[in-house]
């Protein structure tokens, strides 16, 4: 439509007299309106200015409605065309729509019966540009997130890079520190007084919590970038899995833990584990200090969603401390009391997320914490049943 908000109208007739009433006619019905006698004047003024739509004479000398119409459509493809005809029949009627037109009128003309077509043939234009003009902007974005997605494989590659140049710069120091110090510890032995022996010691431990932390950081790294390998997963046999290699680097420690009927789903077998390593690791760690520490691991049906949950009888945790409880290196608890980085809760959300599940948990002082998520999708039915005693 033009400017205005006027629809632009051309009017093709070899007789003067219909194109001149039918302009007059339409002018007073708010158009704006172009008259032509011959299909070679509308075809220069199509060349010239644009328009909505073009109301072309059937019956025309050296060039006929018809060939005007497919003439007019390759100059603009978003043109509307309407037939008139005074020899209104099914096969005219079939070879005007053939033509690209969207409709036709007969003559002798009625405005009553021009008016709704002129309508219905505008709202169709009006569909037509919103659509060129959507599918446009559609190939824009997919053009820009095409740059972006090249930009962004540029920049995880420098950041591997970087990543990786880091990790070593960072390790060749903290490997010279530890193992000075655990050689001054082998080679002066006893010589050492006992305050200078404790002072190695704890050197030797915080380069060993920082190794832990580099290791912890280029895990967390990853994840973001790393591709999702979905497949049928044995949920309780990578649990037990995880569990014994824990007891194995435990064997001393007397600890109840209960493995419930846990289903098979669809995940990425080798970050669920992660998930599930980090949050039994932790359930192990702050159950060390209770007299008689019990795990229990199990899932349950909840509406649409298989809920897995990590339940431990350790010191706990406020709830009014735990909103930042998934960031990197936040801990609740002093790192004299329990080791680790802060890092592993952020690793076990960002699976989850990457799973479009979601983690949270749940906690008392005193009375242990539970730790829930939602990951991957069920591969068969399943009825939760009786845990069992491990």
């Amino acid at each position: 439509m033009t400017d205005a908000g006027k629809a632009r109208l051309l009017i093709v007739d070899d007789e003067i007299k219909h194109v001149q009433a039918l302009c007059n006619t339409l002018e007073e019905q708010g158009y704006d309106v172009l008259g032509c006698t011959s299909g070679e004047a509308a075809l220069t003024a199509l060349q010239n200015s644009r328009f909505d739509l073009l109301l072309a004479d059937l019956m025309m000398p050296r060039m006929s409605g018809i060939e005007l119409l497919r003439a007019a459509i390759t100059i603009d493809p978003m043109l509307v065309g309407i037939i008139m005809t005074g020899h209104g029949t099914i096969g005219t009627a079939v070879e005007a729509m053939q033509s690209g037109a969207l409709d036709y009128i007969l003559k002798p003309f009625r405005l009553s019966a021009i008016l709704p077509v002129l309508g219905r043939c505008l709202a169709m234009r009006r569909l037509r540009l919103e659509n060129a003009a959507l599918e446009s902007r559609v190939r824009e974005h997919a053009a820009a997130l095409e740059t972006a997605n090249v930009e962004l494989e540029a920049a995880n590659s420098e950041l591997d890079a970087f990543t990786r140049s880091a990790s070593h710069d960072l390790r060749s120091p903290l490997n010279a520190i530890a193992g000075f110090s655990a050689l001054l510890l082998i080679e002066l032995g006893p010589k050492i007084p006992d305050e200078e022996r404790g002072w190695l010691i704890k050197i030797e431990k915080a380069a060993k919590r920082m190794s832990e932390l580099i290791d912890d950081l280029m895990r967390l790294s990853r994840l973001g970038r790393q591709a999702l390998k979905q497949q049928d997963v044995d949920v309780a046999l990578l649990v037990h899995d995880v569990i014994d290699e824990l007891r194995a680097q435990q064997p001393q420690r007397e600890l109840s833990v209960h493995v419930g009927d846990l289903p098979r789903i669809a995940a990425d077998p080798s970050l669920l584990r992660q998930v599930f390593v980090n949050l039994l690791s932790n359930a192990f760690k702050f159950t060390r200090q209770t007299e008689h520490g019990v795990i229990e691991v199990d899932c349950e049906q909840r509406g649409q969603e298989r809920v897995f949950f990590i339940r431990d009888n350790g010191p706990g945790f406020d709830m009014a401390h735990a909103g930042h409880l998934f960031d990197a290196f936040h801990r609740l608890h002093r790192p004299d009391e329990y080791e680790g980085s802060g890092v592993g809760l952020c690793i076990v959300q960002r699976i989850v997320q990457r799973h479009n599940g979601r983690v949270w948990a749940e906690a008392s002082p005193g009375q242990g914490a539970c730790f829930f998520f939602t990951v991957g999708a069920p591969t068969e039915p399943w009825e939760p049943g009786v845990p069992a005693l491990e």
